[in-house]
């Protein structure tokens, strides 16, 4: 070989071992900033590793295929309260298909909110609900005897008093600190209201992207995480060019903010990382003579997540992913009082099945309890009451607005998902903050301080696994990046 050729080879070489190095890196990096305690709590990652994957995620997706906890009724027709509809995405997988109104039992349409104690009222009188021509590829059709099911929830949820007043808005506050749960119960009145099976209905990607998807998500950070306009977050497709800034203003600017708002931040941002992994994981990788082939897509994690093509910003917001499950961990552990007491039931009128599920419901509480690094929300709200009460305000106003910014996103099934959990976050902020309610519940007798809808357990259950389904991915994504470097 000439003297020349050897040089290119070398050099040829030492280029190809560069590349695999910035690959390996990649990967280690990625491992490396998932790693330690998070900021404001006392948890590291790894222990939140561990409890999820051998406590949590077996246990949470067994719960979530209970009748009880798989159908949720939802209206996907309300129009955006904050700009002028874009329209609805026309990509098959994005849409909901309903039975028509006129075919759904009226035992159904007419269902209250709080479902979830024995009725004792077991009328089997019902309509056939004919399967409507598939609108794509989401069912939404319901068997028999789950709409016989709904009936005696409707009718045992009709004797009950409602713990408090709804607005048009259907929107909930909870007691005493007013945090937004969206129970929809007039939602749940409306002929656009539709039950919906949710294991029918699998959150994944459908296609739905770009300017529409992109303003939905702007609105929620520029206009609703007490940022000012001057300040602009990372990799903001919306954003003006910002020169050499890559997302350090943000930052400096966040750590300056108060522990409330630095924590509804992360809610928020973790939230979104809990999407995006879903949407990564459960990802169209071909289809084939209309059969459809869904699994991890490495390439598109790599795209939202890797430190490298993020600038950074990627681990940050898996981060986030992780506080925000610590948030609705603790959640969970703060509510087992209300669910422990014999005058609560999940009640589908299938008392065997209601009890397995009860009982499963019960032991993952108590692994909640026994979780030993939980987030401590004392540490909120801790300062003079008239402050605490202004900044309280503040935090329910930004979360009401979120809520109904899940109204302006385009795609159905992205619509469903987006709101069912918001509804579950706004749950365990409500519970989080009636704990003197929760702890002086009767024994015996449904309570008047604090309540629960069938709504927002259904919502709170389903939104936690969401969030265990996401960390239970990202240690899939990590052996796959593994095994690809």
């Amino acid at each position: 070989m000439s003297g020349g050729g050897a040089v290119r080879s070398t050099v040829a070489r030492a280029r190809l071992a560069a590349r695999l190095l910035a690959v390996l890196s990649c990967v280690l990096t990625a491992e490396a900033q998932l790693t330690g305690v998070l900021d404001d709590c006392l948890c590291d990652i790894e222990s939140i590793d561990d409890f999820n994957t051998f406590k949590i995620f077996p246990k949470i997706q067994k719960l979530q295929e209970r009748d009880y906890f798989r159908y949720y009724k939802v209206n996907l027709k309300r129009p955006c309260p904050f700009w002028a509809d874009d329209g609805h995405c026309s990509i098959k997988d994005c849409h909901v298909e309903p039975c028509p109104e006129s075919k759904i039992p009226v035992g159904i349409k007419a269902g209250s909110a709080n479902k979830y104690s024995k009725a004792a009222n077991n009328s089997k009188e019902l309509e056939d609900c004919e399967q409507a021509n598939k609108l794509g590829a989401v069912n939404s059709t319901l068997s028999n005897q789950s709409k016989e099911a709904f009936i005696d929830w409707a009718r045992y949820d009709d004797s009950q008093d409602h713990f408090c007043e709804l607005d048009d808005c259907c929107e909930q506050l909870a007691y005493q600190l007013e945090y937004v749960t969206k129970v929809s119960y007039l939602d749940e009145r409306s002929p656009d209201a539709q039950y919906v099976d949710l294991l029918l209905n699998p959150e994944r990607y459908t296609g739905y992207k770009g300017p529409s998807a992109w303003r939905v998500w702007n609105s929620i950070y520029e206009e609703n995480c007490f940022k000012p306009r001057s300040v602009y977050r990372p990799l903001n497709p919306l954003a003006p060019s910002r020169g050499g800034d890559d997302g350090e203003s943000f930052y400096t600017w966040l750590e300056g903010l108060c522990l409330e708002k630095r924590v509804f931040y992360k809610l928020i941002s973790g939230l979104h990382a809990s999407i995006n992994l879903h949407l990564c994981a459960n990802y169209l990788l071909e289809e084939t003579w209309g059969k459809p082939r869904w699994g991890p897509n490495v390439k598109e994690f790599t795209r939202r997540f890797d430190p490298i093509e993020t600038k950074g910003e990627g681990p940050r917001r898996l981060k986030n992913l992780y506080f925000l499950y610590l948030i609705e961990l603790r959640a969970l552990s703060k509510v087992a009082p209300y669910f422990e007491r014999s005058v609560v039931d999940l009640y589908t009128g299938n008392g065997h099945e209601d009890a397995e599920s009860k009982a499963l419901l019960l032991d993952i509480f108590r692994d909640t309890k026994s979780f030993h690094m939980h987030f401590d929300e004392k540490s909120m709200f801790a300062g003079d009451k008239k402050g605490a009460k202004s900044l309280k305000e503040e935090f329910r106003l930004h979360f009401k607005n979120i809520s109904r910014i899940m109204d302006c996103v385009g795609c159905d099934k992205c619509r469903l998902w987006g709101k069912l959990q918001t509804q579950g976050l706004g749950t365990a902020l409500k519970i989080l903050f009636s704990e003197k309610e929760i702890q002086s519940l009767p024994e015996n007798s449904p309570s008047k301080g604090f309540q629960l809808t069938r709504q927002e357990i259904v919502a709170l259950v389903n939104a936690f696994g969401r969030l265990s389904t996401s960390i239970r991915e990202l240690q899939n994504f990590k052996v796959l990046l593994q095994q690809t470097r």
